[in-house]
């Protein structure tokens, strides 16, 4: 059985920290981020806001990663092996891949592939004041977050509630460990009620 996770959300929110955990935890688990997909910077665009547009779709290249996604679908266990995890012969033929990233749902054609999609959100001050603890090699100019980052985000999960997308909202407040146990449990009684 293959199963596709989907760990969307917010800048900061707590998505690689989420996944790194799951990925311990479950079988014959591989994981895509969806931050390996960035264009070179010289190919992202500047915005009327002043801004390098890094936290929009057009930065990503998305046909890149929907191709790294049918590579894991088309043979699991080749993409596992090709990605140092070794594949657990136990595990009942159950193969998970999970992608982590900011804009998961608003790419079309990757929408209807995940079995499973969470989105984590935490309050605006609580994003901006993580964001600002954080180092980038590229570093965020001044004005960065309230002029372009919480837009954006704001319009795509708009445009994700718009289309539909059903997602499983997580509290990007809890702790690392609830947050943890609570998509472990989910996952795990997924996976059962599949077989």
């Amino acid at each position: 059985m293959k199963y596709i996770v989907g760990i969307g959300g917010m800048t900061n929110g707590g998505k690689t920290t989420l996944t790194n955990s799951l990925l311990k935890s479950l079988p014959n688990c591989c994981v895509i981020h969806q931050d390996d997909f960035f264009k070179p910077q010289d190919q992202i665009a500047v915005g009327e806001d002043g801004f390098k547009q890094w936290d929009v779709l057009e930065s990503l290249d998305m046909e890149a990663m929907l191709s790294t996604v049918q590579a894991w679908m088309s043979s699991p266990q080749k993409f596992a092996r090709a990605h140092g995890v070794s594949v657990q012969l136990d595990a009942s033929d159950t193969h998970i891949l999970i992608l982590e990233g900011f804009l998961l749902y608003s790419y079309k054609p990757l929408v209807d592939l995940y079995s499973r999609r969470y989105f984590l959100t935490v309050p605006y001050e609580e994003c901006k004041w993580r964001r600002s603890t954080r180092r980038y090699m590229v570093p965020d100019p001044p004005g960065l977050f309230d002029g372009h980052v919480w837009p954006m985000y704001q319009k795509y999960k708009r445009e994700m509630e718009a289309n539909g997308v059903e997602v499983v909202y997580l509290d990007g407040m809890k702790s690392r460990e609830e947050l943890f146990h609570q998509v472990l449990e989910d996952i795990q009684n997924s996976l059962l009620n599949r077989s």
